[in-house]
């Protein structure tokens, strides 16, 4: 309990001070459908060196889901000598919009949150069906002369349900290639 109260405070703390002159953008990516197995991208760019940025992706899920998913990769990219983009990923924190469903409404709550400061990789599960809508926040500092470029995922993971059908699926079309081989 300590440990999560931590993790919390200093989410908290990175996104308060990333939040002061910080680059921010906000993107909606819409409605997510859970019930099929591949994940939604997600990217990002803070330009200026030694900029802080906490960039905030917004999304649906269109039926059930048993859980979530979320990776964020920095993108070194060398432009020339003089230009180079680079970052340092300090936190992913998952939070729900609340009843009223607006980002930054007032009642928003802080649901996972996951740091790395120095690093240049985030991963964040989730292991809580979601609804309504719910929101990530990349937070970072860029490194590189021209600014930062990070690169990510959103995975829903389905019910388990949904992996049972899939395997009565492929059963029946192994059924049905069996059958037609002994016929031949």
């Amino acid at each position: 309990m300590i440990n999560f109260s931590l993790k919390r405070a200093v989410a908290v703390a990175i996104l308060a001070g990333a939040s002061v002159g910080a680059h921010a953008t906000t993107t909606n990516l819409g409605t997510i459908s859970s019930s099929v197995l591949t994940a939604t991208g997600i990217a990002g760019t803070a330009l200026g060196a030694g900029q802080s940025f906490s960039d905030i992706f917004s999304f649906n899920f269109s039926g059930s889901n048993f859980g979530t998913h979320f990776l964020v990769n920095d993108v070194p990219t060398i432009v020339s000598p003089q230009v180079n983009f680079d970052g340092i990923l300090s936190a992913i924190s998952l939070f729900s919009a609340g009843a009223n469903g607006v980002v930054g409404g007032g009642d928003d709550s802080l649901l996972a949150s996951s740091t790395a400061p120095g690093g240049n990789s985030l991963t964040l599960d989730y292991n809580q069906s979601l609804s309504g809508t719910s929101y990530i926040t990349v937070t970072g500092i860029t490194n590189g002369s021209g600014g930062a470029i990070y690169a990510g995922q959103i995975a829903p993971i389905p019910e388990p349900e949904t992996y049972a059908m899939l395997l009565a699926g492929l059963g029946l079309m192994g059924a049905v290639v069996r059958r037609r081989s002994m016929r031949k």
